[in-house]
């Protein structure tokens, strides 16, 4: 299958996208927190990016669900700072203190042909949702130079519609989190505003866009849709609203990849709620969840007693 951001490369529409994306930067609309501040001039909203994007790491990646990493891999490429502040996040260092390094547009190009050269069955973007201007302007210096991997939008799911819209027909698998069902928790530990309502939203928008997923030969995910759900303790997670609407609005038509990889990481210590990790019932209970709403498309991570 070729990937579907060829057929707007040849009418001439990707460079557009990638021009209008660019010209949001001026006054910065990319994330739902609509900063407006003009990072062509170097001014910096919530996420605390510039204009040049800024890479902590970028390598061939076999810890993904198993239709994303295949036998091969995924090409993973590390997008530094975040539109979340989450209190737990266990990459802070890239996220939250802004390890990496500045690149330019060419030398992002570059690196998406570098894991096509290494066998990858795709290119992973890892947080990429205020880098969306320049990893268009990326995709085109790379397909000009016969890129052609199929694309992964893996995302914390706070997303604006506007911007997903520029990546209708680019992006061929969303990879977004649904990480809270409830306001007040959202807005406690990721100072997230509007969370579940914008998650939603979002979700609905990427699936509208891929629907059902499309399987390769290989068993590799040529095109659709995997929501990632990480377990917190003590149900702040709100899984069974995450179930109700996948079994609800997406028809249970998506697979859950159930992640059980929380610690207190960061500042989580700080914050009795979040100052342990799970115990094996809630592990149980989530399973309990997905299982009473019929959705056993999937993938877990394991746990040990606790």
């Amino acid at each position: 299958m070729f990937p579907s951001y060829l057929r707007l490369w040849t009418t001439g529409e990707l460079r557009e996208r990638a021009q209008k994306a660019g010209k949001i930067l001026q006054a910065c609309q990319l994330c739902p927190r609509r900063c407006g501040v003009d990072r062509t001039r170097g001014e910096r909203g919530f996420c605390r990016s510039g204009l040049r994007p800024t890479v902590s790491s970028y390598h061939v990646h076999h810890g993904e669900e198993p239709p994303i990493s295949g036998s091969r891999g995924s090409g993973t490429i590390f997008l530094t700072r975040c539109n979340l502040h989450c209190v737990f996040c266990q990459n802070y260092p890239i996220s939250q203190l802004g390890v990496g390094q500045k690149k330019t547009v060419e030398e992002l190009g570059q690196m998406m042909l570098d894991l096509q050269s290494r066998g990858c069955h795709n290119l992973n973007w890892v947080t990429p949702t205020h880098f969306v201007p320049q990893i268009l302007e990326a995709l085109c210096f790379a397909v000009e130079r016969g890129f052609r991997l199929p694309l992964v939008y893996n995302t914390n799911g706070y997303d604006s519609l506007e911007t997903l819209g520029l990546l209708d027909g680019i992006v061929d698998i969303y990879l977004p989190d649904m990480k809270y069902g409830d306001e007040e928790t959202a807005r406690t530990y990721s100072q997230a505003p509007g969370y579940p309502a914008i998650n939603a939203a979002a979700i609905q928008e990427m699936y509208r866009q891929v629907g059902k997923g499309r399987y390769a030969k290989d068993g590799t995910m040529a095109r659709g849709m995997i929501i990632r759900h990480l377990l917190l303790p003590n149900g702040l997670s709100a899984t069974e609203n995450m179930a109700r609407f996948v079994a609800g609005t997406l028809s249970g038509q998506c697979p859950v990849s159930l992640m059980t990889q929380f610690f207190p990481a960061y500042r989580a210590k700080d914050f009795p709620k979040l100052n342990r990790r799970l115990y094996r019932r809630e592990f149980k209970e989530a399973l309990e969840i997905l299982e009473r709403y019929r959705l056993r498309r999937g993938w877990m991570q394991a746990m040990g007693e606790n």
